[in-house]
């Protein structure tokens, strides 16, 4: 702790994000060049270094926040990136991607404005990079064993980094044509420039990590074979397969899945593509659905320069504070406005978003394509349509973006390898991992696969845990650091906390 009374002296202060007006017409992050690090020290002086931090148990990795915001505070970089790199492989995406439970654990959110932990985050890792603090660690010695991952996403990434750094020899097998994931493909441009995925896996292959890329497991490569050619299997593949709308009109063109808009813009800003084959473009844009997804769906559809853009959330509008039900330090479902949602009210003039909202049908014109969007008011409780609040909406293209009810059905990895579904439709799978129902041992899932949808920072916390996982099954016992039980929630993982330097 720098200073005592610092969380007294100064007032909570974010990182400023870019104009609306200017990041608009790029898709530059929208905290590019905005770092400020007087600023973020100054910020990082308010934390009281609490005896209990409960900030850990707000963060599923178990960072260790306090320790690196007394470094921030005092300029000393170097050691702020170290701390901040012990419990997370990539904090330079936590730092931009995750919604900062940690924040809402703060104990100074009991009765004042939390530290603004995250930009303290991004902030570190940004000035470890700039300063040359990211270097290659390889293994001094290779264990001779060999560990396959499936899926290159942040769970699948932060597993093999730590197994390479283990000694084993890694293969990450990706399905498409590029690493990275939904990191490459899912996140837009404006909020996590893909120029530092691929910093990090510079870092990794020069690690000796090893990357397939068009290497579809259980489809045009045998998952049953791959498992026979290494001593040990970790399945990270998230959680793909999409939650539909059954609504009439629904074969309408026009209509699209979120994932596959954004799959769009993504590879239009790589280079793959002139022109998106799906773009908001001079179109009414309506997207159903709540969450991050459809915030990057706004956020994509704005830059594209749609005409007028509509979200609608099922669920009814959250208060400003804390339910009764949620008591701190449970992150809290309250009012929130992300980036997307202040660009969208700072080009309209009002929030995109209507509240306790359903679709009821969608309305087509004679040549099959979408034109509006019937939806109702619903009961809070019940979400049952309310009779005699029916409104149409204009609509050139609606984007789905439902979340995703657990690791994709359709291919044959599942079959081959024999894994059974949990109760949820994810990969059932063990307390240490281990899949069940697995043809042969030695086979683990990681992240969305077996967690179900979540958050980055929840996979990268289970990639590293699937890891000291496998390390153990190989050699008897491991020195990895594990964050997190399968089914831990953080508030009961505390007590297992292991620490360790990468």
């Amino acid at each position: 702790m720098t200073d005592p009374f610092g969380f007294l002296r100064i007032p909570r202060e974010p990182v400023p994000a870019r104009p609306v007006g200017e990041r608009l017409r790029d898709w530059r992050e929208v905290h590019a060049g905005q770092t400020l690090l007087p600023l973020v020290s100054r910020q990082a002086g308010r934390c009281m270094d609490c005896g209990i931090p409960f900030c850990h148990v707000g963060c599923p990795l178990g960072n260790l926040i306090p320790e690196w915001n007394a470094y921030a505070a005092q300029g000393d970089w170097l050691a702020a990136y170290e701390r901040l790199h012990a419990t997370n492989n990539f904090p330079e995406f936590t730092g931009r991607l995750c919604p900062a439970p940690c924040e809402d654990a703060c104990v100074l959110t009991i009765n004042a404005d939390p530290v603004t932990i995250k930009n303290v985050e991004q902030a570190i890792a940004d000035e470890g990079l700039l300063r040359g603090y990211m270097a290659a660690r390889p293994p001094e010695r290779r264990s001779g064993r060999t560990v396959a991952v499936i899926g290159s996403g942040p769970a699948g990434l932060a597993a093999a980094q730590q197994l390479t750094r283990a000694g084993h020899t890694v293969v990450v097998h990706e399905r498409a044509d590029r690493i990275g994931g939904l990191l490459r493909y899912g996140i837009p441009e404006f909020k996590m420039e893909k120029r530092h995925l691929d910093r990090r896996i510079e870092q990794m292959r020069a690690e000796g990590t090893l990357f397939v890329t068009d290497s579809d497991i259980g489809g045009a490569v045998g998952a049953d074979g791959l498992r026979d050619r290494c001593e040990a299997l970790v399945v990270a593949i998230g959680a793909g397969e999409r939650r539909e709308l059954p609504v009439p009109g629904r074969e309408l063109d026009g209509i699209h899945q979120a994932m596959d808009y954004l799959t769009f813009a993504n590879r239009v800003r790589e280079g793959d593509l002139a022109v998106a084959p799906v773009t908001a473009e001079g179109r009414h844009v309506v997207i159903v659905g709540g969450g991050d997804t459809a915030s990057d769906c706004l956020g994509t559809a704005l830059r594209q320069g749609a005409l007028s853009v509509i979200q609608l959330d099922i669920n009814p509008e959250p208060g400003p504070g804390r339910e009764d039900g949620e008591p701190w330090p449970v992150y809290p479902k309250v009012y929130r406005i992300s980036h997307a949602h202040a660009e969208a009210r700072g080009r309209a003039g009002r929030d995109p978003r209507l509240f306790s909202s359903a679709t009821l049908c969608f309305e087509g014109d004679p040549a099959g394509r979408v034109r509006a969007l019937h939806l109702s008011a619903v009961e809070p409780a019940a979400r049952r349509p309310l009779t005699g609040t029916e409104r149409v909406l204009p609509a050139g293209l609606v984007l789905l973006a439902l979340g995703f009810g657990g690791p994709e059905r359709a291919g044959g990895l599942r079959r081959q390898l024999g894994l059974e579904l949990d109760g949820r439709g994810n990969l059932a799978r063990d307390d240490g991992f281990a899949a069940c129902g697995g043809r042969a041992p030695g086979v683990f899932v990681a992240g969305d696969a077996g967690r179900g949808q979540s958050l980055v920072v929840w996979a990268i916390a289970e990639g590293r845990a699937a890891a000291a996982a496998v390390d153990r099954y190989l050699t008897g016992s491991t020195c990895l650091p594990a964050p997190i039980a399968a089914h831990d929630r953080p508030m009961t993982a505390l007590g297992r906390m292991r620490y360790g330097t990468q």
